[in-house]
């Protein structure tokens, strides 16, 4: 693809952004680079099966309750005793379990309501204190049994856009080390110049409208490695950012950072009247394009590469208990 064509695509995909009237946190991955290249056995290297002592699983009635546990690849989770109260798609459990992104695991070929249909978890370590990979361990040995979860891992090469700094060793002005910031219990009010302390977030990516009267849209997180980064580019934010193809990492740098990126997203229809919103008083802002190279130091390359898919080869509905 061109740079041109591929400039064409962006542009078109960032309009249909929503309006973010105040900030919405979304879960973002710190999973090591290595995660997405070396699928690990990970019972195995455990030394044996690991399974959650009692467990609940029920279809999910009424509105949607947030889980105490993010159901993510991160590091990053506030201890629950052993406890986990979740509530998602079958698909999301898989990504938990597997420490997977959406794009690594191939849902094509199974009936919707493995993705649709949301179920409540209820389960309970035998230990008090277990980390969140042994978590995962857990959560594949209950989709093994409850969900009849079966799968494996295939190499496909697929179409990807390579996340690499623009100038090599220089990240932009605005990823900074997160050693060099302040640290993620430090009160958010300390945290920069913005009167909401944005990015207030530590391991999450948030976002917001920035100056009233502009079309600009910023978001930005704190303590989140640059494969998070790029997986957070591929899931949460793929469709207003205008990416239709996964982002993987390849700039090279390790440790976490701190980022704020700031672009303006296009005049796009009211949806009161289906008219063009008005035109903003201030100058629209950079293309995302612009932004990412500007603000991050970070450009895209539009590439194919072989990554290990997740392909699932039998999941039932659980029976109820």
């Amino acid at each position: 693809m061109s740079c041109l064509s591929f400039r064409k695509k962006l542009a078109r995909g960032a309009a249909g952004i929503a309006v973010l009237a105040v900030p919405i946190a979304m879960d973002i991955l710190n999973a090591s680079p290595v995660r997405a290249q070396e699928p690990v056995d990970w019972q195995k290297a455990a030394g044996g099966k690991m399974a959650f002592e009692v467990d609940s699983v029920k279809p999910s009635a009424g509105a949607f309750a947030p889980s105490n546990f993010p159901l993510d690849p991160s590091a990053g989770y506030v201890a629950t005793n052993g406890r986990l109260s979740a509530q998602s798609p079958l698909s999301g459990y898989i990504q938990f379990a597997y420490k997977l992104w959406g794009y690594e695991v191939d849902l094509s070929h199974l009936p919707k309501w493995v993705y649709s249909d949301r179920y409540t978890i209820e389960a309970r370590a035998a230990t008090s204190n277990p980390t969140k990979d042994q978590m995962r361990l857990m959560m594949q040995s209950l989709l093994a049994d409850r969900f009849q979860f079966t799968a494996h891992f295939e190499v496909r090469e697929i179409p990807v856009l390579e996340l690499r700094l623009a100038k090599a060793g220089k990240p932009g002005p605005k990823l900074v080390s997160h050693a060099d910031g302040p640290s993620c219990d430090q009160p958010i009010a300390s945290f920069g110049a913005d009167p909401l302390g944005f990015p207030f977030n530590c391991h999450t990516v948030s976002a917001y409208d920035g100056k009233p009267g502009t079309m600009l849209v910023v978001i930005g997180s704190r303590d989140v490695t640059m494969d998070a980064l790029a997986g957070t580019f591929s899931g949460d934010f793929a469709g207003p950012l205008g990416f239709d193809r996964p982002v993987i990492d390849k700039t090279g740098l390790t440790g976490s950072f701190d980022f704020t990126l700031e672009w303006a997203r296009e005049r796009r229809a009211s949806l009161a009247s289906g008219s063009p919103a008005p035109a903003p008083s201030d100058p629209v802002g950079p293309t995302v394009l612009q932004a990412l190279n500007d603000q991050l130091g970070l450009k895209l390359i539009p590439t194919k590469t072989s990554l290990p898919i997740l392909v699932i080869d039998r999941a039932e509905r659980p029976s109820e208990n």
